[in-house]
């Protein structure tokens, strides 16, 4: 009789490790592919950080690319790393068949057409704004809703969109593709400004505008070319309204220069005495009848009827 040797304890580890709790044809589910999974998944989060932090400072910094494009090529890059890593840890880990990998992404699609629709859509939307790039982070861009501000982050789901208060909005990415919105920085960074305001009847024209491109060439960020214009837009019922019309290249400070131009403009109006006027209104009173006595009351009462 012969006597086998009991397996040693790393051996029993190995084997507890190595036992299938899931043990199916298509694939089959142990510890040590479980930390497999996990290994591999974590490797490739690795691999993604380091292959975009190389990218951005070895290689794009060489090929005269925007921020904005930058941005979209990391985040790809990210994401086909991550999904690569995803589908070979799933092979290597689970021994799944990469062919039913598709399968059941296939019933999920069905479950997230009618379950998860929005997310769906904004997870789309995000690789429209990624590939087709109507906004792109740095931009500065003002929302159907009145949010304004400059885009710090796009990523799958959402963006992250900075106003001037410093306060972060996160808005999700479908609303950016089907919602009109006005992007400040597209296609170039290159905005007019039209500033409205209005003088008295009777004012010299030819002065007031003079005053204006006067106050206009005053601001700094104003550009001189092109030159600014200034523009009467009509008549109105207490003014005559013009407009100066700037161009400026920084539209992220579209409100601050607007500010600066307007107090250019009131203190050119005062160096001019161009008066700014109020509205105006003529206001008639018509006496109403007084009621007196009966008796000095019934004759007119009496005439008034035979009227």
């Amino acid at each position: 009789m012969i006597l086998q040797d009991e397996p040693s304890l790393l051996e029993r580890i190995i084997r507890v490790l190595n036992y299938p709790f899931v043990n199916q044809t298509e694939f089959k589910v142990s510890i040590l592919s479980l930390l497999l999974l996990v290994t591999i998944i974590g490797i490739a989060t690795i691999i993604s950080r380091y292959v975009r932090r190389f990218l951005e400072s070895r290689v794009l910094p060489r090929v005269n690319v925007e921020a904005g494009l930058r941005y979209t090529l990391l985040r790809l890059v990210h994401y086909a790393v991550i999904v690569l890593g995803v589908l070979y840890a799933l092979k290597i880990g689970l021994s799944v068949d990469l062919t039913s990998v598709a399968v059941i992404l296939g019933f999920l699609s069905v479950g997230i057409g009618f379950g998860l629709q929005y997310i769906a859509s904004d997870m789309v939307s995000g690789f429209i704004l990624l590939f087709e790039r109507p906004v792109r982070v740095g931009d500065r861009i003002r929302l159907k809703d009145g949010f304004e501000g400059s885009v710090e982050k796009i990523s799958l789901r959402s963006t992250t969109i900075l106003t001037n208060e410093n306060l972060a909005v996160i808005v999700p990415n479908s609303k950016l593709v089907q919602n009109e919105l006005i992007n400040y920085s597209y296609p170039t960074q290159k905005v007019r400004l039209n500033i409205p305001v209005g003088v008295a009847h009777g004012s010299d024209l030819e002065k007031v505008s003079e005053a204006l491109l006067q106050a206009a060439q005053s601001v700094d960020e104003v550009l001189a070319d092109p030159a600014p214009r200034a523009h009467f837009s009509g008549f109105g019922d207490s003014s005559l309204n013009l407009e100066i019309r700037v161009w400026i290249n920084e539209p992220h400070k579209h409100p601050q220069i607007r500010s600066s131009i307007n107090f250019a403009i009131d203190r050119v109006f005062r160096e001019y005495n161009i008066e700014i006027p109020f509205p105006r209104r003529d206001v008639h009173l018509h006496p109403s009848p007084m009621k007196i006595s009966n008796d000095e009351s019934s004759t007119p009462a009496t005439s008034t009827a035979e009227r």
